[in-house]
């Protein structure tokens, strides 16, 4: 009742899990993910042990395949059943059992492995491996790209209710200090999967850091846009002016907490520069420009 995408990214040390279904909080059930070890995509009469049990394997060392092999050996009812594993190394397995609900089945590859069950059709399962591998931006991107490729392509034939994406890596969380980086869902709207690209931008946005290119000097015209903007909002009383001094730096200051922009402008660190990403979203949000 479900398709899903389990991937593992060298380049950022990450591991997650995309899925979305006609069913209610799916990302509640299926995704299954640890730092270090690998993840875990559990679906179709989903066993939901197999998340942690999986994990609990792979942590001693024991590769994707045998972790599926193992995990099936000890479940009666593993024809019903769907899973999709990738390993520390990124090594993938999946399983498709012989009662899933048609169409049902899985493709792998290296470093990640798509399944699927009810859906439209098998075109679902190769335009998302397809997209996984020639989408642009990091891990949680393509995961979410690829199930935005496979709703396209029919994806779950009874349709939509319900979208998730998990991402961890080493110390990726909020705080430097857990392994949580990205862990989004949808857990009932008629357009999840839309929603979750949208949720996904929206992390960007707010935990993302400025990149060079995109730091925008502070001038005269900027100044005075942002002084407006702090009058009407009601963090600024004096002169709209365009001069960029400590004053007007406090009350923007004041803004940028309110909005949760500090990863993207601070007192510290370039105050006579902003991020053009945290400009354009408070245009958006204040309807300037």
């Amino acid at each position: 009742m479900t398709f899903s995408i389990v991937a593992y990214d060298a380049s950022e040390n990450a591991w997650g899990v995309a899925v979305a279904s006609k069913f209610l909080a799916a990302g509640a059930v299926v995704p299954h993910v640890q730092a270090g070890v690998g993840a875990v995509a559990t679906q179709s009469y989903a066993k939901v042990s197999f998340g942690p049990d999986g994990l609990a394997l792979m942590k001693t060392g024991t590769s994707a395949v045998d972790t599926l092999a193992l995990l099936l050996e000890q479940d009666a009812g593993r024809e019903k059943r769907q899973v999709g594993i990738v390993d520390a190394h990124g090594r993938s397995a999946a399983f498709t059992g012989k009662e899933c609900h048609s169409w049902a089945g899985h493709k792998t590859g290296e470093g990640f492995t798509c399944q699927g069950n009810i859906l439209a059709n098998a075109t679902v399962l190769d335009v998302m491996a397809e997209t996984y591998l020639s989408a642009s931006g990091e891990l949680a991107d393509r995961l979410v790209a690829a199930l935005a490729a496979g709703e396209t392509a029919g994806g779950d034939k009874r349709g939509r209710q319900s979208a998730a994406v998990l991402v961890l890596r080493p110390n990726g969380g909020y705080g430097a200090d857990n392994d949580h980086y990205l862990d989004l869902r949808v857990d009932d709207d008629d357009q999840p999967v839309k929603k979750l690209r949208d949720l996904v931008a929206t992390h960007h946005l707010f935990f993302g850091t400025p990149k060079p290119e995109d730091l925008l000097k502070i001038d005269e015209a900027l100044a005075r846009e942002l002084q407006k903007m702090l009058t009407t909002q009601g963090y600024w009383g004096g002169e709209i002016n365009g001069i960029w001094d400590a004053v007007t730096q406090q009350a923007f200051w004041s803004l940028v907490g309110n909005e949760n922009l500090e990863e993207r402008w601070t007192l510290d660190e370039h105050p006579d520069m902003l991020d053009r990403v945290a400009l354009e979203y408070l245009q958006r949000r204040f309807g300037h420009k």
